[in-house]
């Protein structure tokens, strides 16, 4: 008789609720950074989106050497490395990350082959999406256009970072053999194990009357809007957009979330463009 008077008094009593621990993790793009909070994404930009978050201060901003391939040591494990403290530190539950451009690939690496790495399970088993900002699944035309070495080389430098590993990879026909062998997520592979939103971008506008055009830096919307030129009539001035679409699912075109209907070119994709740092922002409480 005793046991069923403790049992109904454990069961009258209020049920506690684990509560979540959100974060948030900012991984860049091409290129080696020392200080991508600066010098990639901006304050503004960091500052913005992590207010989402119940604790603002569950973010970090990865800094790694994307000039490599993927699955190097200063790639993805660089971004394991500094995604397993972060989600130690802070007692992390659940990760949201976002990726921009070539980054959208060292994290689809990671969430494609747990067990490359000790460290992957634990980060696949905290992520709950990625939102991949203009992502390169499927290589650009520009990256096979610097390595065959034409005039694009020199004038794209300061897009791609010359002819790295990392530029190597995304060259079209390179991801394609990636996707299809090494990478979940795209057409006819496995699906991914944690959502991977990409958000495409389809335009550059550069008029030098338009003070939209002027948002991540007018000389690079430029640039990109030049290199438009060579890619499809749906591109962010580096991405075709179908690239931009090709692993995981579209969360959602620029022009159908942005102010005014606003394109993102491929560097506004990385900014306070436009009311992008507020979608982002608003996402993180889901």
């Amino acid at each position: 008789m005793r046991k069923y008077l403790w049992a109904a008094a454990l069961a009258a009593l209020p049920t506690v609720a684990v509560q979540a621990n959100t974060g948030v993790a900012f991984v860049h793009g091409t290129g080696q950074q020392s200080n991508a909070y600066q010098d990639y994404w901006t304050p503004k930009m960091v500052d913005s989106v992590r207010q989402g978050l119940p604790d603002p201060a569950n973010y970090t901003v990865v800094n790694c050497d994307f000039s490599r391939y993927m699955w190097d040591q200063g790639a993805a494990g660089c971004l394991a490395g500094q995604l397993s403290s972060f989600i130690q530190a802070r007692g992390i539950t659940r990760l949201v990350v976002i990726t921009h451009s070539n980054g959208g690939n060292v994290m689809r690496w990671i969430l494609s082959n747990p067990t490359w790495d000790s460290r992957y399970p634990a980060i696949i088993d905290r992520v709950v999406r990625v939102n991949a900002l203009a992502p390169s699944s499927a290589g650009t035309p520009l990256a096979d256009a610097v390595m065959n070495g034409n005039t694009f080389e020199r004038s794209l430098g300061w897009l791609l970072g010359y002819a790295s590993d990392a530029v190597r990879q995304q060259q079209e026909s390179w991801m394609a053999y990636y996707n299809g062998n090494y990478l979940y997520g795209t057409a006819g592979r496995p699906t991914l194990p944690r959502a991977f939103r990409s958000v495409v971008g389809t335009d550059v506008d550069s008029a030098v009357w338009d003070a939209d055009s002027y948002c991540g830096g007018y000389a690079e919307n430029v640039g990109l809007e030049t290199t438009q030129w060579w890619l499809d009539s749906c591109s962010d001035g580096f991405l075709e957009c179908a690239s931009q679409s090709a692993a995981g699912t579209v969360w959602f075109t620029d022009k159908t979330r942005m102010a005014g209907r606003e394109p993102l070119s491929h560097n506004q994709s990385r900014r306070p463009c436009f009311g992008l740092n507020t979608v982002l922002r608003n996402d993180l409480g889901q």
